[in-house]
């Protein structure tokens, strides 16, 4: 038998990888390679989003929990006055800002794992897989120069209907009942006014006070309705269809 011949020594300087997919300064990384670093992005980008979106939860239960614990002295004591009810509704809606500003932190994270999801993970599952050149300098830019992708109005409006609006309706009928029947029932629309007053201030100012404050968020609300930047959330199909209409780098195949 014919002795086997010595493997030739292997020259790793000299070595190219045959599916190298990227180099730089004398180091080639391979598609597995790349797929590992792609994989650990998501991760990271993963947990970002969900601590972010925990810190939403936070703020969203500091204002239930206050408005629960007001309305039950409001009513549980006849000796307090009713203006606690207008307190923690400002309470209620510097708590909507506060979470207006996380959830557009939430959406930064949010994207960078959409555009993952969309146009890395899902285009490994329609063969030949390459990634776009589009999603990479997307996902740079935003690696590189961070920016929130929704404006802090959407934000107020978003998190306004999905959470918000019904704690002000809840404060705003509450209050109304708080004024008229405790400690007993008005018989008259004088009475009530002067029951609504706060100090100097008339019950007629007051009144109009609280409807001009829910009539801006009921505008906020339907004016930023139709803005749908927002990445990380699961929006009507609708929803879906103008924004993609809208997008300037969505070109027709």
């Amino acid at each position: 038998m014919a002795a086997n011949k010595p493997d030739q020594e292997f020259d790793s300087d000299a070595y190219v990888a045959p599916d190298a997919v990227w180099s730089y300064r004398g180091y080639d990384l391979k598609a597995s390679e790349f797929n590992t670093a792609m994989v650990h992005l998501f991760r990271a980008e993963v947990t970002r989003a969900n601590v972010w979106r925990q810190r939403l939860d936070t703020t969203t239960n500091w204002a239930v929990l206050t408005t629960a614990a007001v309305l039950s002295l409001a009513f549980g004591e006849e000796t307090v006055h009713h203006s606690i009810i207008i307190l923690n509704t400002l309470l209620v809606t510097l708590f909507l800002y506060v979470e207006a500003r996380r959830y557009r932190y939430y959406e930064l994270w949010s994207l960078r794992v959409r555009l993952l999801e969309t146009d890395f993970f899902a285009a490994m599952l329609v063969p030949p897989f390459r990634p776009s050149e589009q999603w990479a300098g997307k996902m740079a830019t935003s690696l590189l120069y961070p920016q929130f992708p929704i404006s802090l109005w959407e934000a107020l409006g978003r998190r306004l209907r999905r959470n918000y609006l019904w704690l002000y309706v809840l404060l705003g009928l509450t209050w109304i009942l708080r004024v008229a029947l405790l400690p007993e029932a008005v018989t008259s629309w004088d009475a009530f006014l002067e029951r609504a007053a706060i100090g100097d201030i008339p019950g007629l100012a007051v009144l109009l006070t609280g409807l001009i404050l829910n009539a801006i968020l009921f505008v906020i609300g339907i004016a930023t309705l139709y803005l749908n930047d927002a990445t990380g959330e699961v929006l009507p199909y609708r929803a879906k269809l103008t924004r993609r209409e809208n997008d300037p780098t969505n070109t027709p195949s």
